[in-house]
């Protein structure tokens, strides 16, 4: 699976630089400054993980296994930072709640990096 994590990695970055781009430019005529932070801490957090899934996968390239690392990341970024982005759109801040299981699924999915790579 180590070509898909490089390509999910890579798909997670232009998206990150996308959707900053559209913060910056986009959003900043319309949205509230705590918007604008949230929004700003989910690109973050976004652009962060990429390079980590494409590192994975070139890892898994010589060592193999690690898949469980790549889906907690991305878990973790989906749901920590889409949480954070759809409240930034408007969305019900109730979603604030669900934003740490992302934080959760990213601090485990850094864990078991660590353990894989021993």
């Amino acid at each position: 699976m180590h070509r898909n994590w490089i390509s999910i990695g890579a798909v997670l970055g232009f998206l990150g630089v996308a959707l900053g781009a559209f913060g910056a430019h986009g959003l900043k005529k319309v949205a509230s400054p705590e918007q604008l932070s949230w929004w700003g801490t989910a690109v973050d957090y976004h652009l962060w993980h990429a390079p980590v899934l494409i590192l994975l996968g070139i890892l898994q390239k010589d060592k193999g296994g690690g898949d469980l690392v790549g889906w907690l990341l991305l878990g973790g970024v989906t749901v920590f930072s889409g949480t954070l982005y759809a409240m930034a759109l408007g969305g019900p801040t109730v979603l604030g709640a669900v934003t740490p299981i992302g934080g959760v699924l990213l601090i485990a999915g850094w864990l078991r990096l660590a353990w894989f790579g021993r």
